[in-house]
């Protein structure tokens, strides 16, 4: 499941920095991409469970805590 998500995340921000842990059904993601560039903290984490939202919808992950930076300092 591991690689599934990270292919998801990759494929919808292309330029993306990925660092995904799993233990279980929880996963930690901290991702760095030029897409969440002008977006707040919130509009990232949306933009990130979007992607994952079957997972989440069906169970497979549960809790999930999103670290979504641009590059941008």
């Amino acid at each position: 499941m591991q690689e599934e998500i990270r292919a998801l995340l990759a494929g919808a921000f292309s330029d993306a920095e990925i660092d995904l842990s799993l233990d279980g059904n929880r996963a930690l993601i901290e991702i760095v991409s030029s897409h969440f560039d002008d977006m707040s903290r919130v509009q990232r984490q949306q933009a990130v469970y979007a992607v994952i939202a079957d997972y989440i919808a069906d169970g497979r992950l549960h809790a999930v805590t999103i670290k979504a930076q641009s590059p941008k300092p």
